[in-house]
């Protein structure tokens, strides 16, 4: 049995080390590249990918449960929903507590994923389009590959960084465009979300190299419950609430397919092929939070928008390819 716990032991000191590179190896030059071998990258591509599929969705389901819920109220309720589902998970599987060296960045991703970035972008949505929140998710794979680099010492080439600079202007001039080129009241929220959750989104992709993604969101919702569930409570109590189909298949979707689910598969997406390359496939999402914008809200959509799409894709393909 003590052999076995010392295996697990050196086992986990390796993989953290890989994870989080000593003084000395980053006193021997940059990081080298993320490269996995080809089954990984396209198992943590496809991941990735169904990660900002679900991601996609959450801005329409939102503006549905604003419907019925107050701001406030469709937040904390959501991330209680997901903590339930999250906390059942690991109850059944019974999944010992994270090591303390974890908890500092489980709770970066507490307040940039579960907490900040649905909070603040619930508060834009009140008053802001879809289509003018998307300048968010355009500018967030961005700046996760510019935190990634900070916090991990990542060091994409400079093909990676011309096709993610060249696909954030296209994502940014059609939303803008799309928008009607006029900022709002709500950027302030937005601008301040896409900080937030570029960090959370950071440390989440670093966490997951060392425990499973499931694991990192799901202990990051439980460690927010003393906050969410009396501000649900009190939320509930001050906001009022108006159940409709709409309203209750949107606060669904935001807890457990994009708070949970989503986030999960993303996580692990990022463990895979690493954190610059999986965030520039989210210049896919705003685009893709249009189409849904169009047939679920009833938005309408420029002839811009399969030019921008083809540029988009183009940009992608060219970060995916590109070393480290």
């Amino acid at each position: 049995m003590r052999a076995q716990s010392s295996a697990i032991e050196r086992t986990g000191i390796a993989v953290g080390t890989a994870a989080e590179p000593t003084a000395s190896a980053r006193n021997r030059g940059p990081a080298p590249a993320w490269n996995p071998a080809p089954a990984d990258r396209r198992s943590g591509t496809l991941q990735a990918a169904l990660g900002v599929t679900a991601f996609s969705l959450t801005f329409p389901a939102t503006a549905w449960g604003l419907e019925g819920f107050g701001p406030w109220s469709l937040v904390t309720v959501r991330c209680v929903l997901a903590a339930v589902v999250a906390g059942g998970w690991l109850l059944a599987l019974r999944v010992p507590r994270p090591a303390r060296r974890h908890l500092a960045g489980l709770a970066v991703v507490a307040a940039g994923v579960v907490l900040g970035f649905p909070l603040l972008t619930t508060l834009a949505l009140r008053t802001s389009t879809t289509a003018h929140a998307a300048v968010v998710v355009g500018l967030l794979p961005l700046t996760t590959a510019l935190f990634s680099a900070l916090r991990t010492g990542a060091r994409p080439s400079r093909t990676f960084w011309l096709a993610a600079c060249a696909g954030a202007a296209a994502v940014i001039a059609f939303t803008v465009q799309q928008s009607g080129g006029a900022l709002t009241g709500a950027d302030a929220y937005l601008f301040a979300a896409l900080l937030i959750c570029a960090a959370g989104y950071t440390e989440g992709g670093r966490l997951a190299r060392v425990m499973p993604g499931w694991q990192v969101i799901g202990w990051a919702l439980l460690l927010c419950l003393p906050l969410s569930v009396p501000g649900a409570l009190l939320a509930l109590s001050y906001e009022p609430v108006h159940l409709t189909a709409h309203s209750v298949t949107g606060l669904l979707w935001v807890a457990v397919g994009s708070q949970f689910l989503g986030l999960v598969v993303w996580y692990r997406g990022m463990a895979s092929i690493g954190i610059p390359r999986a965030s520039q496939l989210q210049l896919a999402q705003p685009l893709l939070t249009l189409v849904w914008s169009v047939l679920l809200l009833g938005e309408r959509l420029t002839p811009a928008a399969p030019l921008t799409a083809a540029a988009v894709l183009v940009c992608i393909a060219l970060t995916q390819r590109a070393r480290g």
